[in-house]
């Protein structure tokens, strides 16, 4: 083979090559770094004009509805049990218990409420008993204060007292009766009342200390009262909450903020008794998280440092020499 076939086979092998490495610090065209910035401009003005105008319909539609209520709106209260890393105040639940058990429970019923609930949360395993024992003391005389027990081995049923496992009596043994006794009105169980309203604690606060006289040209049926947070204003139930109605245990004064202030946090746990365990997960969770990232971060770092920045450069072969001299 000649000299000039050698080196035509060298320049060949030589640029025979397929790929080439190169780091991603390499300059790209200008016109390309343009086109992806306005791309990515472009589709990000997108999203957030997207969001504010579903944000626009909604609260037009929250407004639409809210328009058609007769209710006027409770104010927005400053609850300390709000925050991401706050929990309920047991002392005021115990004192809302006492609220319930002295005032409300005449008529309304926390029926999903277990006496062995209140264990460890605002009572002890004792004054837990006790005021299961209280219960059967109080309601001895109405049947349905008793739990219906049995069958036995000859397949009757009797009745007992009431245990830790049972669940708070409720005042009537029925609806219709319950109807009877306040004039057509039913007094609604209180279990999940705060997560049955819309803004429940600032409704039920608003709810027991709004009492007022009715406005000019509002008139009320016998055993009715006016409450503005009411839909409709006219209620059923009458102003029950009084300074100094209630003599607390640890000598909080009783006021009727006061009252209903503790009673709103009693119903707040009947309504989420996992409140603060909810809240001990989620933070645990997060910290976890936080720790797992912080483990995981330098690793993938390390691992997908090369091929995030790394380009690969496919440069195509030429054609081989076609002279006689270089075969």
């Amino acid at each position: 083979m000649s000299r000039a076939g050698a080196s035509c086979l060298s320049s060949f092998s030589s640029t025979a090559k397929r790929v080439i490495f190169t780091s991603s610090g390499a300059s790209e065209d200008g016109t390309v770094r343009a086109r992806r910035w306005l791309g990515r401009a472009t589709k990000t003005c997108l999203g957030i004009l997207t969001g504010a105008a579903a944000t626009v319909l909604y609260a037009l539609d929250r407004s639409a509805l809210e328009a058609g209520h007769t209710s006027v709106h409770p104010p927005d209260h400053p609850w300390t049990f709000r925050g991401a890393l706050s929990s309920l105040d047991h002392s005021a639940i115990r004192r809302g218990w006492q609220v319930y058990k002295t005032v409300c429970s005449a008529c309304h019923s926390v029926k999903y409420v277990s006496f062995k609930d209140l264990v460890d949360v605002c009572f002890t395993e004792e004054e837990a008993r006790d005021i299961a024992a209280e219960y059967e003391q109080e309601f001895e005389k109405l049947k349905h204060a008793q739990v219906e027990d049995g069958p036995d081995e000859n397949g009757e049923y009797s009745t007992r007292p009431c245990k830790l496992p049972d669940r708070v009596p409720s005042p009537y043994p029925n609806e219709e009766s319950a109807r009877a006794a306040n004039n057509g009105a039913y007094p609604v169980d209180l279990s999940y009342v705060i997560n049955a309203r819309p803004r429940g604690r600032d409704y039920v606060f608003g709810l027991l200390t709004g009492y007022t006289e009715p406005p000019a040209g509002v008139e009320l049926r016998d055993g009715q009262a006016f409450n503005p947070y009411f839909e409709g204003g006219s209620i059923g139930m009458a102003e029950m909450l009084q300074d100094g109605l209630v003599d607390y245990d640890d000598g909080t004064p009783a006021y009727k903020s006061q009252m209903a202030k503790d009673v709103v946090e009693f119903l707040v746990w009947t309504s989420n008794q996992d409140w603060d365990c909810r809240k001990l997960v989620c933070f645990k969770g997060i910290c976890i998280g936080f720790l797992l990232l912080a483990t995981i971060y330098p690793i993938f770092r390390q691992r997908m440092n090369l091929h995030r920045n790394t380009r690969i450069c496919f440069v195509p072969r030429k054609k081989p020499c076609e002279r006689k001299e270089c075969q």
